[in-house]
């Protein structure tokens, strides 16, 4: 691994979030004691008060508990592991079970690793700074993965996964979810005009001022195809796309790049929005819709959205 690479596996570790699930508050205290002071350590007394947590806001990786009342902590993993959005998560079972049998019901669940309370305090440190360290380096692999080559923007492979898992966060939490379109004025003739590795400069140019211009860090840009972007905006209704999409106007036309067979003399983008508001129906087809306002504000004069 590169000089990069482990340092931003050196930060995401300083940062690290860890999910402790266990219904004995003294259990909860000794890990507290052992972990509080290397990572951000939150606290789970049920399986479904983790599952709430993993779904609205996930860990970094798990401490569960095996015996709990009601979900208990193989249940509670299988659910985790059978939800697309959260499957990632390790989950090391830590639990005063001690047969053959016990061990093996929690790695059929999908655990990764196995603990028998009394935990000791170094090997509980170690193991989980190990866990924690393969788990960022196979985040880094798999964003270069999902990264467009040229423009450095998240890439359409991504954008389809993203755009699914927002959708069932978004249909959980009855929330609207937005999305925009953006494609680049005339980019065929400045192409042409230009040559391609200017234009390819200009490209990249304008992605990072979209990037740029998503505030939060759940608003993503992906590069569609060519030189079309698309935007996902989480917990955003109609207002908010639009404002999103005028200020990324607004940003790549203070850009001024030069391109003199556009009638606006600059570089300029068209944007199709759409959005699926509140208690709507989650199944529409955002890209669609997006995609057909992108056609009407480029067959009205382009430059704007719609």
């Amino acid at each position: 691994m590169n000089q990069a690479a482990t340092t931003l596996t050196k930060v995401s570790l300083e940062n690290a979030r860890i999910l402790v699930v266990d219904d004995q508050p003294i259990n909860i205290q000794v890990i507290n004691q052992v972990l509080g002071d290397c990572y951000h350590l939150r606290f789970a007394k049920s399986g479904q008060a983790a599952l709430d947590i993993c779904l609205s806001d996930p860990p970094d990786l798990i401490l569960m508990d095996v015996v709990m009342p009601e979900l208990d902590g193989l249940t509670t993993c299988k659910i985790i592991k059978n939800t697309p959005e959260i499957s990632d998560i390790p989950v090391v079972f830590i639990t005063s079970l001690q047969k053959s049998e016990e061990e093996n019901a929690c790695w059929q669940a999908g655990g990764i690793d196995y603990m028998v309370k009394p935990v000791n305090p170094l090997p509980l440190r170690n193991r989980v700074n190990a866990h924690l360290t393969l788990k960022f380096q196979a985040d880094l692999l798999k964003k270069l993965a999902y990264l467009d080559g040229l423009t450095g923007v998240y890439n359409r492979r991504y954008l389809d996964e993203y755009l699914i898992q927002q959708t069932a966060q978004a249909k959980r939490s009855n929330q609207p979810l937005s999305l925009l379109m953006v494609d680049i004025d005339y980019f065929k003739q400045f192409n042409d005009e230009y040559g391609h590795l200017f234009a390819d400069d200009q490209l990249k140019q304008t992605a990072l001022s979209i990037k740029k211009t998503l505030q939060r860090p759940t608003d993503i840009v992906a590069r569609f195809g060519g030189e079309e972007f698309v935007c996902v905006l989480p917990d955003t209704g109609k207002l908010g796309a639009r404002h999103v999409a005028e200020s990324i106007m607004q940003n790549i036309a203070a850009l001024k790049i030069t391109h003199k067979l556009s009638p606006h003399q600059y570089l300029t983008v068209s944007i199709g929005t759409a959005t699926i508001e509140a208690k709507q129906d989650y199944g529409t087809d955002l890209i669609a819709i997006a995609d057909k306002h992108l056609y009407k504000a480029k067959q009205t004069g382009r430059n704007k959205a719609i």
